[in-house]
């Protein structure tokens, strides 16, 4: 048995912490409805304490997602413990705000556009197949 905490605990841990920014909720105010500190759901989110059952279903709540969602895309057989830069910045504080503010974006063209633009300025070769 390896050491730290398992690949699922740590996924739904990412998965929690995902949909608590894309709610603009704080980890004080999420411990705050479950009944736990704020360092508990820092724990939580990454994967350091296992979440409970019975937990997952308060947040799952709190958070009004289903509690099936934490466990979308799981699979620990192929688990990476070496996140790449962009599985890391997808569930950092801005990757999330940034995810969440572009899906507000109802026109599809608009959005095509952004993508573009942030193309552009990083200097990567455009791709039409887009």
């Amino acid at each position: 048995m390896k050491d730290g905490p398992h690949a699922v605990d740590v996924h739904v841990g990412k998965t929690i912490r995902i949909k608590r920014l894309m709610r603009k909720v704080s980890q004080t105010e999420l411990g705050d409805r479950v009944g736990v500190t704020f360092q508990q759901i820092q724990k939580y989110e990454k994967g350091s304490n296992r979440v409970s059952a019975s937990m997952l279903v308060e947040i799952a709540g709190a958070l009004d997602v289903d509690v099936r969602s934490f466990f979308e895309d799981v699979n620990p057989g192929t688990a990476n413990d070496n996140p790449t830069p962009s599985e890391e910045f997808v569930v950092s504080r801005d990757g999330v705000l940034l995810n969440a503010a572009f899906l507000s974006i109802k026109n599809e063209q608009v959005r095509k556009k952004i993508v573009k633009l942030v193309q552009a300025i990083a200097g990567m070769e455009l791709d039409d197949a887009q």
